[in-house]
């Protein structure tokens, strides 16, 4: 039987960046060890901090 997740995620996003921008992501999970998934919530969490709005995980 497959593993059950509490908090399943379905959606998928794609998008394009430089190489540059590729490099300092792959910098960016080796040094924090979290997925490309994690970093990018967690950017939108401080995100919408900055700008004043709300984001719930």
């Amino acid at each position: 039987m497959g593993k059950y997740k509490e908090n399943p995620k379905y959606n998928v996003l794609s998008i394009r960046v430089t190489n540059e921008e590729k490099a300092l992501l792959n910098e960016m999970i080796r040094d924090t060890h979290k997925s490309v998934s994690m970093l990018m919530r967690e950017a939108m969490h401080h995100y919408t901090s900055f700008i004043g709005g709300t984001f719930s995980r």
